[in-house]
């Protein structure tokens, strides 16, 4: 199962020049420092996502608004945040992270500052709404910006650190927004997060900057990251519409797209509903069930950076083969979550968050790999706008299921079917990733 492959070699004879110059000091650590600001960005972005989920009852008693109309509410989000995919990802590819995520950064607060006062359920919907759009871009931009900072034997860990993110706000957010509610109500967290996210554009604005234009970047560093396949140019100009209908038909594409859409499925489903999941199926109130709500997402940050991020970069870095690690992680990754199936076998809520603890464990370490992908196989001048296309399907997924599973519950107050509909779409997902996607290799250059 070990070979020697170019990411390995070019590391390899990246570390023995250094050593032969005389370099023996510590290789400067720039690189780390943009992915940890990426990071603290999905923090506070899945702060005003979740925040949502928490605030469920009082918005009821606000807005007067049943569990379907809580589904649609809470898919209000995914509709702009999907419809935007990929047309964020082609504004990536042509002007480059650094621009669009400032533009997105500062909208985003606006947005979470617009729902605190909204007055009305309309108005709260547009914020949300809006909220959908300037996000848009962050993980696509994500996936970008650590191709350029990262060498490939480094990018599986850095990316895991920002997808580990997502799932370290719910475990942290859920009762901290939760406190906030009960304390000071609802509107007061929705402007907690706007000021969060007001904070974040300043930080964004002043330390983020492609390697080739970081003043705070060493010779040292960039040569490193160069040498490891990172470092590209930031963006291109041309054949935009070309690619995309390129990227479009290649089975590469769509088996990872299959793929991330059944995570994303199981995913938003437990964003948005494991509160109220443990409040109906095991009858907590909100004090306890936020506080439950806590134990998966921790488990399922630590798999993320620990297996899908430093296990798949330390397995590779000692001459394993980078593809059978990559698609092994995800494969069994996806499979693992299968296990929330078994939440909708138990009474004991124990029993049931170990289950859910499993599957989004297993879901969250085949996040970060498959969001390595598109750096690894896309053509050039086209990250995002593969990585859009992904997530494009995972938010199509975001957006079915919190309906589906509100008219589930509504209808039977009960969620065993809505974890069975998530088990058989993580089939497919393991389907499109064993089969279609395959060998994770760069696709041909489309034609002029």
């Amino acid at each position: 199962m070990r070979t020697s492959l170019p990411e390995e070699q070019a590391y390899s004879q990246h570390n023995r020049r250094g050593r032969a110059n005389g370099d023996s000091g510590p290789l400067p650590r720039r690189r780390w420092s943009i992915a940890w600001l990426l990071t603290l960005g999905v923090i506070i972005g899945y702060f005003d996502r979740i925040n949502i989920a928490v605030s469920q009852q009082a918005l009821h008693a606000t807005f007067g608004i049943s569990l379907v109309e809580f589904g649609y509410l809470a898919s209000a989000f995914s509709w702009t945040y999907a419809i935007m995919q990929m047309p964020a990802g082609m504004l990536l590819d042509r002007f480059g992270v650094q621009r669009v995520g400032r533009i997105s950064t500062l909208l985003w607060s606006v947005a979470s500052f617009a729902g605190a006062l909204a007055p009305g359920l309309i108005l709260f919907c547009s914020s949300r709404l809006v909220l959908g759009v300037a996000e848009a871009p962050v993980f696509p931009a994500n996936a970008k910006a650590l191709g350029y900072w990262f060498p490939k034997e480094e990018r599986s860990f850095a990316i895991s650190l920002t997808d580990a993110a997502a799932k370290f706000s719910s475990a942290i957010g859920v009762p901290f927004l939760g406190l906030l509610l009960l304390h000071f109500g609802w509107r007061f967290t929705f402007g907690a997060t706007g000021l969060l996210s007001l904070v974040y554009f300043g930080l964004f604005y002043v330390f983020y900057s492609n390697p080739r234009d970081d003043r705070r970047l060493s010779a040292t560093e960039l040569d490193h990251i160069i040498q490891g396949g990172g470092g590209q140019a930031e963006h291109s100009q041309d054949r935009q519409a070309s690619r995309l209908g390129y990227l479009l038909l290649q089975p590469k594409v769509i088996g990872l797209a299959l793929g991330w859409g059944a995570y994303n499925y199981s995913f938003f489903l437990f964003l948005n509903w494991l509160p109220s999941y443990l409040a109906i199926a095991h009858h907590m109130d909100l004090a306890r069930s936020v506080v439950y709500t806590a134990a998966p997402w921790l488990f399922a940050t630590a798999t993320d950076v620990l297996i899908g991020g430093w296990l798949v970069d330390a397995l590779i870095r000692r001459g394993w083969n980078a593809n059978r690690v990559r698609q092994t992680i995800m494969i069994g990754g996806t499979a693992f979550g299968l296990a929330i199936f078994g939440a909708a076998h138990t009474e004991s809520p124990v029993l049931a968050l170990c289950w859910i603890s499993l599957g989004l464990g297993g879901l969250a370490a085949a996040a970060p790999v498959a969001w390595t992908v598109p750096s690894l196989i896309a053509p050039t001048g086209s990250v995002g706008t593969m990585a859009s296309i992904a997530n494009l399907s995972g938010q199509l997924a975001a957006i079915s299921a919190p309906i589906i599973t509100g008219y589930i519950v509504s209808a039977t107050r009960s969620f065993n079917s809505a974890f069975v509909i998530a088990a058989v779409v993580l089939l497919i997902g393991i389907f499109g990733y064993a089969v279609l996607l395959g060998r994770i290799e760069p696709l041909r250059e489309p034609a002029a």
